[in-house]
């Protein structure tokens, strides 16, 4: 399997180098050069594996023979060995026509673990083989920085820098991170927004010749095997409904703000999975919304929400999407990004917005309707959804059809929300690795939002 850039200006690469470039050298985002195409006979094969099983079997189409299988099924399992339940992902129904696929039973509480504890290993692993360095360069808008910093703390040969939007994450977010005391971890807290932290990022990774100097890997969702690992479950939670409604049309209900988690079910859909509707669900940042109803790509005004992780208006795998929706054109999409850059807008013909309407529909919730979805579903169901699977459980009422089943992805414990879910007068009660966090110290720095503030940090790190 070799991987390609958006933008056409690097030669195919390995997998290993694929993980170990992050954002392609070029600017753009490295994609495969072929997706693996599945028969029904393959899914009818797949569709009792276990979790780690069936994360096997895909993540051996993309890797192929460049880690022995022995060996990956060793990653696999370790990766997946750390979460508290034996199903990795399980499915629970809230009734006929909703479920919720529940990502956050990793060591973090937050869907992230799927794909960081893999990525953590991944790179402890091509660290040992290959005696290199690795310095994890890293911005989160809450749950990545807490999934990375716990996928790679205390392990040799690598070093990680989380930035985060200083008091724009949620308390126990910002605890997870913090209250690490490891040498081989940095927390910068960073007088901005997410689109700060991630814009910083992008650029950083595209100085070439810095990105090489001090050996900076990816973490973020720009690096293609978080988007690989993300999409096993989207075939998990369809395995274990349709094994007792064979015939049911199964929609995906996505909270995104980064375009990440989404684009992995539109990968495994272009795979094969028969899967109905891909439901976008965005909170009062909508930018991703207006995209697939009026083909504008155009940052509005930033807004805080209830739902902080989706606080997001620059997604960063949007472009990989575009490369899909322009036939793989790379010039095409160099042309478009470029655009985006100097205009700060991409608006579509008419043909592509067609095209991206059959992919996607999409709802922004706004922050009372998410609230009120909380509420409404405790009452009624019993069943307490943090406010970004809550975004996901609104978007689904609102789109799915009479007859149809509907999978929200819970994409968070609502323990790590508490402060919006105290707002309707709920109380839960913290998992006690979450509750032991309030009595740690914290560690992290506060920093201003420049490029070379964050580049004197890294240097007197790295």
């Amino acid at each position: 399997m070799e991987y390609i850039s958006t933008r056409g200006k690097v030669e195919p690469l390995g997998f290993i180098d694929a993980i170990l470039m992050g954002l392609a050298n070029d600017g753009g985002l490295l994609v495969p050069k072929t997706i693996p195409q599945l028969s029904a006979d393959t899914l009818q094969k797949w569709q009792k594996l276990s979790y780690p099983e069936l994360a096997l079997e895909i993540f051996t189409l993309f890797i192929e023979n460049e880690i022995p299988r022995a060996e990956l099924k060793q990653l696999v399992d370790d990766s997946y060995a750390t979460f508290r339940d034996e199903a990795v992902t399980p499915v629970k129904r809230l009734n006929d026509g909703t479920y919720v696929l529940e990502l956050f039973h990793g060591p973090t509480f937050a869907f992230k673990d799927i794909a960081l504890q893999f990525l953590g290993n991944l790179y402890a692993y091509v660290s040992r083989k290959t005696n290199s360095i690795i310095h994890i360069l890293g911005a989160t808008s809450g749950d990545t920085g807490a999934s990375a910093i716990e996928g790679v703390r205390g392990k040799e040969g690598i070093r990680i820098c989380i930035l985060h939007p200083h008091q724009k994450v949620s308390r126990v977010q910002e605890l997870q991170m913090t209250t690490v005391d490891s040498e081989n971890v940095l927390n910068l807290s960073v007088d901005g927004t997410f689109d700060d932290c991630q814009r910083i990022i992008k650029e950083l990774f595209a100085d070439v010749e810095f990105k090489h100097r001090y050996h900076l890997r990816a973490i973020n969702s720009i690096n293609i095997a978080r988007i690989l690992a993300q999409t096993v479950y989207y075939f998990y939670a369809y395995f274990q409904i349709t094994a007792n409604d064979p015939g049911a049309k199964i929609n995906f209900s996505v909270p995104t703000g980064n375009f990440g988690d989404i684009f992995a079910g539109y990968l495994a859909q272009k795979m094969g999975l028969p899967i109905h509707k891909l439901i976008l669900a965005t909170n009062e940042n909508n930018i991703l919304e207006r995209f697939v109803k009026e083909g504008v790509y155009q940052p509005g005004a930033f807004r805080g929400t209830y739902s902080p992780s989706m606080d997001i208006q620059v997604a960063s795998n949007f472009e990989r999407y575009l490369f899909y929706l322009y036939g793989e054109d790379a010039e095409a999409v160099t042309a478009l990004m470029a655009q985006f850059k100097a205009e700060g807008r991409i608006v579509i013909p008419a043909d592509k917005l067609q095209a991206v309407q059959a992919d996607f529909a999409a709802y922004g919730v706004q922050n009372e309707e998410c609230l009120d979805t909380i509420s409404s579903y405790y009452k009624e169901y019993g069943y307490l959804l943090d406010p970004h699977t809550a975004c996901g459980v609104a978007a689904a009422d609102r789109i799915a059809a009479d007859g149809e089943v509907t999978v929200a992805l819970s994409t968070a414990h609502p323990a790590k929300f508490d402060e919006s879910i105290r707002l309707r007068g709920i109380e839960q009660t913290y998992p006690q690795q979450i509750q032991a966090l309030f009595d740690k110290p914290q560690f992290q720095t506060v920093v201003g939002g420049s490029n070379d503030e964050i580049k004197d940090q890294l240097v007197k790190f790295f």
